[in-house]
């Protein structure tokens, strides 16, 4: 998860989390898997090593009065990008969410992140006409 933290740093205008925060997050979604979303991790099977991951979370939309599923992370290592495994990721995500009762899985991403952009045209993804807004709780 750090070196998707630092993929969006780098992007600027992001503020990492600690890594202790990271690592209570992870821990809560992975030992609660049904409480308020799950983590996949993906592994590389010969050595274990962590090769990409995605995050849902549970929720429900009035305008479609229907319950929805919203994958908030979706990150591949640079030496894992190109194999195909974000389009499994986003896969299993579906199968998830379809399996608790959702009627779309939803995520947003950055409008320059055009190589994420072709992932999602690729797996039947479809843009949206919505913008999405952010309003810190701190101000």
């Amino acid at each position: 998860m750090r070196a998707y933290t630092r993929f969006y740093e780098e992007t600027g205008g992001f503020t990492p989390p600690t890594d202790e925060a990271l690592l209570a997050l992870s821990r809560a979604l992975l030992d609660q898997p049904d409480h308020d979303g799950v983590q996949l991790l993906a592994r590389d099977p010969s050595t274990g090593e962590a090769l990409g991951f995605a995050t849902i979370y549970w929720t429900f939309s009035t305008l479609s009065a229907a319950r929805v599923a919203v994958m908030n992370d979706l990150y591949v290592t640079p030496a894992a990008r190109g194999s195909g495994l974000a389009e499994r990721l986003i896969e299993a995500c579906r199968e998830r969410a379809l399996a608790r009762g959702c009627a779309s899985l939803q995520w947003t991403t950055a409008l320059d992140n055009h190589r994420a952009q072709r992932v999602y045209d690729r797996v039947g993804g479809t843009r949206s006409s919505w913008l999405h807004y952010a309003l810190p709780t701190d101000r």
